[in-house]
């Protein structure tokens, strides 16, 4: 069999039957991989819905919070803040946050996580609180100016918030975040007050690995594209889309060749995806010439990658195969609120970070962050925490490290079995599974982005 069109055969500018199939097959590919890759943030969106309602949110009625752990998959998530998402829909009408003063960060985004407004710290009341007013995509209706206003593209949406639990107090913070209110502009419209469901300890799995690189992508694609309104920027791809049989308001039935074609093409996409975000070889990924940790957003300038009136599909791509979730306050370059992500794979030969071996890396203090910084590890695979029976998967200035301010530098430590210093600075690993860190700060100041201050390389001991 001929899978190879550069051996294609045409008799009389006329194609056989091998050279046919191969064609269909190579145009059917080449259309599905692109569109995995455009789809991605949604299809991961919707794998963030599914996974908290599984474990008992309820759209517009139960809002989860958790002290996050490595239980809890999704990608890159941090034990560094309390979390809390509320789900939304507002098909009910417009939809008032309001939000109590105090240290909180967050986010509304669309279902497929782009941004629509920031909230708290990094939003327009800048942690004083306010209310916040999001109208459905297409409303009309009249706006009251009293309310900072933002609109979503998509009806269903999710209100992300991180509390930051100042001195170390996780329980105030949870607490400050169960005092947002959320409520229909319109006082007719049928709502009961939402609760809060504490899902901290409960497994959940809020991440694309269980779909991601098979054919349960399409459907969960195919699904996630019916209840919401189209938008600009999907056209082409949707187009493409519809040539493989995937459209709104239809039903998805490929046959069994189909069916193959897309299960390899996911496979080969997600590969694709891992390759460009775990070993990216993009020169603007450097954050400092001579260290190997790489910046974890490559567009600084905005939240939709976008760069002289195109969308820089790489970075994109590369965002979010590791993360989610998307907004100005995580992606620029500028010292004062918000937080700053870099990552790495490699220790400071270069070689990849194998779970089997023991390493260092030594941080300078003090840490460049104006509330407090993080080093997390993550597992190379689920790009989830890493999950082992310590049940911890980060260093925190506001709980493992606090130090002797006036110490030089600490020293953090990583590998399968505890060091002899004892395990306060230690974050257990797997043999036979990778990982890659991610060095936090929050609220960054100036020694973070003029080359003053500097982490080392991770060091194999």
């Amino acid at each position: 069999m001929n899978d190879s069109l550069a051996d294609s055969r045409f008799t009389g500018g006329f194609p056989d039957q091998e050279t046919i199939r191969a064609a269909y097959d190579a145009a059917n590919s080449a259309r599905a991989i692109v569109c995995y890759k455009h789809f991605f943030p949604l299809v991961s969106g919707a794998r963030i819905f599914s996974g908290q309602l599984a474990v008992g949110a309820e759209i517009n009625r139960v809002f989860g919070y958790m002290d996050t752990r490595p239980a809890q998959a999704g990608l890159t998530l941090n034990s560094d803040t309390p979390y809390a998402g509320p789900f939304l829909d507002l098909r009910v009408g417009p939809l008032v946050v309001e939000l109590p003063a105090g240290v909180v960060f967050g986010a509304v985004l669309n279902y497929d996580q782009s941004w629509v407004t920031d909230l708290g710290v990094p939003g327009r009341d800048g942690g004083n609180g306010g209310a916040y007013l999001i109208l459905p995509p297409h409303y009309d209706g009249p706006v009251p100016e009293e309310f900072f206003v933002a609109r979503a593209q998509s009806f269903k949406i999710v209100v992300g918030l991180r509390g930051v639990p100042i001195g170390g107090d996780v329980a105030a913070a949870i607490e400050l975040l169960k005092t947002v209110r959320i409520r229909p502009l319109d006082p007719e419209v049928a709502w009961e007050d939402p609760e809060w469901l504490d899902m901290s300890g409960a497994p959940q799995d809020t991440s694309p690995v269980p779909v991601e690189a098979g054919f349960e992508y399409w459907e969960t694609l195919h699904a996630a594209l019916q209840d919401e309104p189209a938008r600009a920027g999907d056209t082409a791809y949707e187009s493409e889309l519809a040539a493989l049989g995937i459209q709104r308001g239809r039903p998805f039935t490929p046959d069994e060749h189909l069916r193959g074609v897309l299960t390899r093409a996911a496979a080969e996409a997600d590969a694709q995806m891992r390759v460009q975000s775990l070993a990216d070889r993009r020169e603007d990924r450097v954050v400092w010439a001579d260290r190997l940790w790489e910046w974890v957003t490559l567009r600084p300038e905005n939240a939709d990658f976008e760069i002289d009136g195109r969308t820089d599909v790489v970075a994109r791509e590369t965002w979010f195969f590791q993360a989610i979730a998307t907004s100005p306050a995580m992606f620029r370059r500028v010292p004062g609120g918000g937080s700053l992500y870099w990552f790495t794979a490699r220790d400071g030969r270069g070689e990849y970070l194998d779970g089997a071996h023991a390493y260092t890396l030594r941080v300078p203090l003090p840490a460049p962050a104006g509330l407090f910084w993080s080093v997390t590890v993550y597992d190379a695979i689920t790009r989830s925490q890493i999950l082992t029976d310590r049940n911890s998967a980060a260093l925190r200035s506001l709980f493992e490290l606090t130090a002797d301010p006036a110490a030089p530098e600490t020293v953090l430590r990583f590998g399968p079995t505890e060091p002899a210093d004892g395990p306060e600075r230690w974050i257990k690993t797997i043999p036979g599974r990778g990982w890659f860190a991610y060095l936090r700060l929050y609220a960054p100041t100036q020694p973070a982005f003029d080359g003053s201050w500097r982490p080392g390389d991770i060091a194999r001991a």
